[in-house]
């Protein structure tokens, strides 16, 4: 792969209900066009989308990255009500690196859906994570992210202690901040803190886009 090559690694299709209307057979096509040599497939809480993902992107020739953005729930997945001044759930982006990490994403979203479920939202916690970490990728997350969640209240060390417990949950080699720009202030803000903790932590930095 050119070191000028992008690949996106946080892309919604049309399984991200009332957030995207990529359908993945167009999708692979505009990333084989392009001379992309993989695109990932992150949908909301879900991987409806993955069987016809991967035989499209298979068929196109380009490298199919199965992923999920999930919903993190503040504390126990279930602990079914809010907590006071916590979101009832933050965005995660996590992808499957290899057969492990793809048994274990389909184990946490099943978890998700069949025990976290919260105002529509198949959440899973932190616990749970931790014990299906293995083969996976973890990005950061977009401005809905758990760490973003922080930053937006200005708790750099409320974003600090998160941003640690997913690095020893991952290991810092499958951990990366995930950097946001579809020229929001916010993001721009939340960007230079991620960077400062990148220098500071030793961490690795991926720019994605929210497709």
């Amino acid at each position: 792969m050119s070191t000028d090559s992008f690949v996106h690694l946080h892309v919604h299709t049309e399984y991200s209900t009332l957030d995207s209307t990529v359908r993945t057979k167009e999708l692979v096509a505009a990333a084989a066009e392009q001379s992309m040599p993989a695109v990932a497939m992150t949908d909301h809480g879900n991987l409806y989308a993955a069987v016809e993902f991967y035989q499209n992107a298979v068929s196109a020739g380009v490298k199919p990255i199965l992923g999920c953005e999930i919903y993190l729930a503040p504390t126990s997945l279930t602990d079914k009500k809010e907590v006071p001044g916590r979101k009832n759930s933050t965005h995660l982006t996590l992808l499957a690196k290899n057969e492990a990490g793809w048994k274990n994403l389909v184990k946490l979203v099943s978890i998700g859906h069949l025990e976290g479920d919260y105002l529509g939202e198949p959440r899973v916690d932190r616990e749970h994570l931790a014990k299906y970490a293995e083969g996976l990728i973890c990005l950061s997350g977009c401005i809905n992210g758990a760490v973003n969640e922080w930053l937006q209240r200005n708790d750099v060390e409320a974003a600090r202690k998160e941003i640690i417990e997913l690095r020893d949950m991952f290991g810092s080699d499958d951990f990366y901040l995930e950097l946001n720009d579809q020229s929001l202030e916010v993001q721009q803000q939340i960007n230079q803190q991620l960077k400062s903790f990148s220098e500071e932590l030793g961490l690795k930095m991926v720019a994605t886009n929210d497709v």
